[in-house]
């Protein structure tokens, strides 16, 4: 059992024995801030004492003189501090059990919380036009939804990773243009596109090839093979153009009309989308017949919703306007707007050596993200886009992480890693094996260094929790720079084997070095990111 449940329910007979009732469903646990506080702390004195008609602290203090004479395991000592918080000492047994947990739950056990019960979740992320290689500014919503998509995966959710592409419309015709004009060697079309890859593709197209069709697979032959370079796969590329043919769009608008959320005006049939929220009612079918870009959108979220009970959609910065047009677009078609989720990736500033690179788009001076990873590595390029929330603008130097340095926070973990495996195989070396873990003295485990690599390997299953629900993988990379700190620190201060260590000892830490292998292993999976054996 978790250490927390054995604090719960040791506050839970505390409260009844001081006559709360009923007794809460849920009980508050932290970390404090100050480790001279204790190990644990509650609020629960604070958070019923006022429905209980109790002052705070004499209920805290009840709660402390209970627990001071009938103690949880674990537990060394219980305090009352400030207005009534309940602060726990535990003894370091509660580590030890930290780590017999996650060597007997591994890496595909430990920290797999299951918030999903088997859920179909369809996450569709990257969706960029074929016309052009991936940008660097790409590689953030592609490295962050391939992630979300292994944290629920490993939350017991069933995944699809699905892009959608743009294969209709002015752009697809102007990008075909554009790859005739070259393929001549004329002028390209001052709309279409003009950069150095148009010229480098016209020159791959044969002279008999439709430039529409061919550079559309063209196109979607170069975003597979850059994805694939940073280990990211989607089972569905679904193409904006077979919502035609099917009757897809059709469909949905008369879906829309059952549900009366659509009306016409001016010759123009409008969504009703100011009823759930939008600033104003958005147009789906022109005056002149044509269609809105919102109309395939929403075709296209009702297909998915045919195949998939959640939907989870990575966009960018430049499409947060949408987002309340197509949560009322299908809550009007009768969804519950709860499944379909939409997270916004912020805009990446590219700099070289703390000098700004521009990107632009149609010229075709920008930034290819296969030139990133060449760079930099499909490592540092993955960690690099995780390592701070979407939410924020995010500052990518090339230069800085393209360094192999303890200052590069990808190096630093990834070394953690490969220092474990040079123990294991140093052990190796000296003919030593590793006991079963029944035989392992894990009591031995008391020097600081040791217990701050289990509290922080303790700290993951939670860390895990969040960053799923909270759709938050720099928290795993937050968690993984904190591990291999604590690691680092280890090496440096603990030796596993010498003459001077008893062989009980060593076993021991070497149980503890495989633990923290497993926490990392489990974090650099989850970042999309290899766990190398040497550097």
């Amino acid at each position: 059992m978790d250490v927390r449940e054995h604090l719960r329910n040791g506050l839970r007979a505390a409260l009844a024995e001081a006559g709360i009732d009923p007794l809460p469903d849920d009980i508050a646990l932290e970390r404090p801030a100050n480790r001279n506080h204790g190990d644990w702390s509650s609020n629960i004195a604070l958070a019923t004492a006022k429905k209980a008609g109790k002052n705070p602290r004499e209920l805290g203090q009840a709660l402390v003189d209970f627990l001071s004479v009938c103690p949880p395991a674990h537990v060394t000592g219980v305090e009352i501090a400030g207005p009534g918080f309940v602060n726990f000492r535990l003894v370091d047994t509660w580590l030890h059990e930290v780590m017999t947990d996650v060597l007997e739950q591994g890496v595909n056990g430990y920290a797999s919380p299951d918030l999903g019960a088997g859920a179909h979740l369809n996450i569709e992320f990257v969706s960029a036009n074929p016309n052009k290689p991936l940008h660097a500014g790409h590689g953030r919503g592609a490295c962050f939804g391939d992630s979300i998509a292994r944290l629920k995966e490993r939350c017991g959710f069933r995944v699809t990773r699905e892009t959608y592409i743009n294969d209709r419309g002015v752009q697809m015709t102007n990008y075909a243009k554009s790859l005739a004009a070259a393929k001549a060697d004329e002028p390209i079309p001052e709309d279409g596109y003009h950069g150095a890859y148009i010229h480098a593709w016209a020159g791959e197209m044969p002279a008999d090839a439709d430039p529409l069709e061919w550079g559309l697979q063209r196109g979607l032959d170069s975003h597979r093979a850059t994805l694939e370079a940073l280990d990211i796969h989607h089972e569905v590329w679904f193409s904006e153009r077979s919502l035609v043919p099917t009757g897809a769009i059709d469909d949905a608008m008369d879906d829309l009309r059952a549900h009366k959320a659509v009306f016409e005006d001016d010759g123009a049939v409008w969504l009703r989308s100011t009823e759930f929220g939008d600033d104003k009612d958005r147009v789906l079918v022109k005056s002149d017949g044509d269609l809105t870009y919102l109309t395939p959108d929403i075709a296209y979220h009702r297909d998915k919703f045919s195949r998939s009970e959640l939907l989870f959609n990575v966009w960018g910065a430049d499409h947060h306007g949408y987002v309340t047009r197509m949560k009322a677009a299908m809550q009007l078609l009768g969804h519950d707007p709860n499944e379909l989720e939409i997270a916004i990736t912020q805009m990446v500033d590219f700099a070289r050596g703390g000098e700004e690179v521009k990107m632009s788009g149609r010229s075709g001076d920008f930034i290819a993200l296969d030139d990133v990873i060449a760079e930099v590595g499909a490592d540092a390029a993955r960690f690099t886009y995780l390592v701070q929330s979407v939410d924020s603008r995010q500052t990518f130097d090339l230069e800085e992480v393209a360094k192999q340095g303890m200052d590069n926070p990808v190096f630093y973990v990834q070394y953690a890693h490969a220092r474990i495996c040079s123990i294991f195989a140093k052990a190796a070396e000296a003919g030593v094996e590793r006991s079963p873990l029944a035989d392992v003295d894990a009591s031995l485990l008391i020097h600081e260094r040791e217990l701050d690599l289990l509290r922080s390997l303790q700290e993951l299953p939670d860390i895990v929790r969040v960053a799923c629900v909270d759709n938050a993988p720099h928290r795993i990379a937050a968690w993984s720079r904190e591990q291999a700190a604590a690691l680092h620190g280890f090496y440096h201060d603990c030796y596993v084997m010498s003459d001077a260590i008893a062989p009980e000892l060593t076993q021991a830490r070497l149980a503890l070095v495989a633990a923290s292998q497993v926490g990392l292993q489990i974090a650099l999976q989850l970042l999309g990111v290899s766990a190398p054996e040497s550097m």
